[in-house]
This record gives structure tokens, sequence and C-alpha cells, in this order.
């Protein structure tokens, strides 16, 4: 299994974010209604969604959360596969 991480992180709206990965592939993830348990409380505030930083592998808060970038990589849409359908 090849190892994954974020490599560029932008916060587009509600609990959208675009992300670029190490193997290239990029796109937008919607996390609404995906981060559950209590470390997310605080996450779920719109506001401090938007303030996530970029670690060396992942997105993370300062309430001390974050996601897994192989559940994130899961969930991209796939800039490059969409456009390859059109």
């Amino acid at each position: 299994m090849k190892l994954i991480w974020i490599t560029e992180a932008t916060y587009l709206e509600d609990y959208k974010v675009w992300l670029r990965f190490n193997d290239g592939r990029s796109g937008e993830v919607d996390l609404a209604g995906k981060l559950q348990g209590p470390v997310f409380d605080a996450v779920m505030d719109p506001e401090v969604f938007s303030q996530f930083s970029l670690n060396s592998w992942t997105i993370h808060w300062e309430c001390g959360a974050d996601v897994a970038p192989e559940f994130l990589c899961d969930l991209v849409q796939d800039e490059r596969m969409l456009s390859s359908q059109v």
C-alpha cells in the first residue's frame, strides 16, 4: 500500500475543501455529515471548520481534530476522472 498525504488544501465554503495529494490526485471534498464523534464537536461550527491548517500529512484544527488522508482521498471528486468523463 502506497502512503498518501495531502500537499495542498484550500477552504472553499461550508464544509468543502479542495485538496491535492502526493500522488497528483486533486479535487473537492464535502465533509458535511462525515465528521462524527466528540473530537469533531468544535469543528461543526463553520467558522472553526474554515480555520484548518495543513500539517505534514493532512488537515487538522487547533482543537486537536484531524482527518486521515486516506479517508479524504476516498471522498475526493477527482478532477482528472471528472474531466475524462466529459
